[in-house]
């Protein structure tokens, strides 16, 4: 998703992440560069992550509590390759360390991006936002009420009704031709059929990100931190029943060691919101983990927890090139098809989302098929992916290095399961159906067929992986061979497994790990608006134990 049209599909999707915040940064009276932190430090608690989930929730547990948030990453404000939808993708693609998006390739051979700034994925993402099903809700055993209530404290803030123009209009219309009933309007709800979602983008293109959830916080008993890098959860062991947490190593830009404690008090914890990348990383980078993992990374176990790092899963995303004769505006995800059989159907459509990013090695096979409709200057079109619920395909993650800020090892194992599969070939069959309704006919040249639409995308260099597919094969192939990301893997701290459903991790006392590391399916069609409403939720609900004694 971020590129210029094609070069940020071709890239691999790599990017559909989106940017942070408003056009003038707000006045956080406490956020400071970690370089200016004490040697040591004492709080009620500590956050390690000011991500999607962090934000919300240290701008909560601020109301009654002293906090601390430890951000690896800077800040999202003043950054336009964060803040203007224009200008979506360029981000991803920059690949310097101070960039706010941070590339990994999965062991699957999928380009996939992880955040680095306060506000995390919700500052690099395409910025759709809809909520999880109901029956999402009840499988996960959360309040109604206060899911509710916690979903609208963040919609106060960040989501918007997106204006439609004629692309996403059409796919909207050609969904519904397609038989993706009923229609249901715009809606934050997770309901069958075709339906507008909200977006985090506001009327000016200007993104607003879960960073600006901490205009909620009381800034006289929140710090933030950035640029500040935790190594380590420190536990004391001795004469106790169970492993303590009590404090946390972080290292500034510099590289400078810092120490920050809980203070004294049985309802004081360190919450991991690393994300679901960071978070059983940082895990097991503290012993907590598989221990002969840990031992061969020179770890001392603190506890042996073989179900950290395990059921990752990365939803697929697969999506079909579209070149149009006609001008196509920029848009983000704004219409969503919620099927049946397990796919959700989405689109974005225009050119340079990239705000000039260009990456000609990834778009060269595509221009062959377009060098003779139109100047390739002139590059227009948009592209239609499905996304597979879930997904049932699981993997895991171990360590690469002792190094917080290196990449751990990631396996997803996308379409391992047949069911997940299906579902693909079902969703490519169903944007088939799209591009060939009557609604988006404008949209479509005539002498491009569907084989040749969906031979342009396979032969484009979207994944690592070896190329097999052709026109006369059938769309399994081809869901394996166009395999991306859409950015919306989770798992590693599976509650049942790793926590539980308080989110206090198993075998430990006074941590807990908050954000979609947790998860065991994806929420919604797309998870930023759970992530930002578990932040929320948990705050609530933590603070409500804390006033209760």
């Amino acid at each position: 998703m971020s590129l210029g049209c094609w070069t940020l599909f071709a890239a691999g999707f790599l990017f559909f992440h989106g940017f942070a915040a408003t056009e003038t940064a707000p006045n956080y009276s406490f956020m400071h560069n970690a370089m200016s932190a004490p040697t040591s430090s004492y709080y009620d608690y500590i956050i390690v992550g000011g991500g999607t989930s962090g934000c919300p929730l240290a701008a909560t547990l601020s109301q009654n509590a002293t906090v601390l948030v430890l951000e690896r990453g800077g800040s999202p404000y003043g950054n336009p390759n964060i803040t203007k939808m224009t200008r979506f993708g360029a981000a991803l693609s920059d690949l310097s360390r101070s960039s706010p998006s941070q590339r990994f390739i999965s062991e699957d051979g999928v380009i996939n991006a992880r955040a680095r700034v306060l506000g995390g994925g919700s500052c690099l993402n395409a910025g759709f936002y809809t909520r999880a099903s109901t029956e999402y809700v009840k499988q996960a055993g959360w309040d109604g009420r206060l899911v509710n209530e916690s979903y609208k404290w963040v919609e106060k803030l960040v989501a918007f009704e997106p204006a439609l123009g004629q692309w996403q209009s059409a796919v909207r219309d050609g969904l519904l031709e397609a038989g993706v009933l009923p229609f249901n309007g715009f809606s934050y709800d997770h309901i069958y059929g075709t339906k507008m979602g909200g977006t985090i983008f506001d009327q000016q293109g200007n993104r607003h990100t879960a960073a600006d959830l901490l205009e909620y916080a009381n800034p006289t008993r929140l710090t933030v931190y950035l640029h500040a890098s935790v190594h380590k959860i420190m536990f004391a062991i001795k004469g106790r029943k169970m492993p303590k947490a009590h404090g946390v190593v972080f290292r500034d830009a510099k590289g400078v060691k810092h120490k920050a404690y809980l203070k004294k008090g049985s309802k004081n914890e360190i919450i991991i919101s690393a994300g679901a990348l960071g978070s059983p990383q940082l895990l097991m980078l503290s012993g907590v983990g598989p221990a002969e993992h840990l031992k061969s990374h020179n770890i001392r176990v603190v506890l042996h927890q073989p179900m950290v790092g395990q059921g990752m899963s990365d939803n697929p995303m697969n999506a079909v090139f579209i070149p149009s004769p006609i001008p196509v505006e920029v848009s983000l995800i704004q219409v969503v098809g919620i099927t049946h059989f397990g796919s959700y159907i989405e689109a974005a459509g225009g050119e340079n989302f990239a705000g000039g990013a260009s990456s000609p090695e990834t778009i060269s096979k595509a221009i062959e098929y377009t060098n003779n409709i139109q100047e390739p200057t002139a590059f227009r079109g948009g592209f239609i992916l499905e996304k597979v619920t879930g997904p049932i395909s699981t993997g895991h993650l171990e360590l690469r290095t002792r190094n917080p800020n290196d990449n751990p090892s990631v396996t997803f194992n996308y379409f391992k399961d047949s069911r997940d599969l299906q579902r693909c070939v079902q969703g490519i069959q169903t944007i088939e159906k799209v591009v060939e309704s009557k609604p988006f006919s404008k949209f479509r040249y005539e002498f491009l067929s569907w084989p040749m639409l969906l031979n342009m995308t396979a032969n484009a260099p979207l994944n690592l992986l070896p190329k097999h597919y052709n026109p006369s094969m059938p769309l399994e192939v081809f869901c394996k061979d166009t395999v991306m990301t859409i950015w919306h893997y989770h798992g590693g701290c599976q509650v049942g497994k790793v926590v539980d459903p308080d989110y206090k991790v198993l075998g430990v006392d006074s941590l807990r790990v908050i954000d979609g590391s947790t998860f065991n399916d994806s929420p919604g069609t797309n998870p930023q608006a759970t992530v930002m409403m578990l932040g929320r939720y948990m705050g609530v609900k933590i603070l409500r134990e804390r006033v209760a004694n």
